[in-house]
């Protein structure tokens, strides 16, 4: 697993509304409708980071939660975070689709 470019990062991206590149990380804050919805979101979340032995860091808020992929041994961005950012962006997407 290799460290990405920004010019990589940028275009790993162009396919993932909202998401951002900051300080080593790629990053989203998904809005929800309920507290419980989120709490839902990031067991969903666990699963998938669980399954692929690379975790985010996770942040809970009032019917938010934010996302932030980095590999902690790397020190950045790799191409397992822009992968993973794209599970949990389709994970979101189809919870949402009602």
């Amino acid at each position: 697993m290799l460290l990405l470019s920004k010019d990589d990062i940028k275009k790993g991206l162009v396919s993932l509304y909202a998401w951002e590149y900051d300080n080593k990380s790629i990053r989203k804050t998904y809005s929800f409708n309920a507290y419980t919805d989120g709490i839902k979101f990031v067991n969903e979340i666990a699963e998938i980071a669980e399954k692929n032995n690379h975790h985010p860091d996770l942040y809970i808020g009032w019917r938010k939660v934010t996302v932030a992929f980095t590999s902690h041994d790397l020190g950045g961005v790799t191409t397992k975070c822009v992968d993973l950012a794209i599970s949990v962006e389709n994970l979101f997407r189809s919870g949402n689709d009602s």
